[in-house]
């Protein structure tokens, strides 16, 4: 049985987590815990707080054994892009884009 969280309009580009999607998919939750405790991105702490969730989510099931889960998948997809603009010479003004990420973390239990 899989269990999900889902975080939406996240305000950090899709590309800085994919960066960490890669270390913690395929383990157990505690032990991605673990890892991401210790990594110094803004990702690792906004990843950290989802798996929590989706624990927290899988919880609610008297069927599922919350000590045996596994990261199945972890999805960033992209969010909708906040456009702004910042003043430049000569009365110029350049675009910033401040993109948002919608991330999704499918935990399962593992079954051995």
């Amino acid at each position: 049985m899989e269990v999900r969280a889902v975080s939406k309009y996240v305000r950090i580009s899709p590309r800085k987590v994919h960066i960490l999607i890669g270390a913690v998919k395929g383990k157990p939750v505690e032990d991605g815990l673990n890892i991401l405790k210790y990594m110094p991105q803004k990702a690792a702490y906004i990843i950290e707080k989802i798996i929590r969730s989706a624990v927290a989510n899988a919880d609610q099931y008297p069927d599922i054994d919350v000590d045996s889960l596994v990261i199945r998948n972890i999805i960033a997809d992209q969010g909708p892009t906040l456009k702004r603009f910042r003043a430049r010479a000569r009365g110029r003004g350049t675009r910033i884009l401040k993109r948002t990420a919608h991330i999704t973390v499918i935990l399962a239990e593992d079954s051995i």
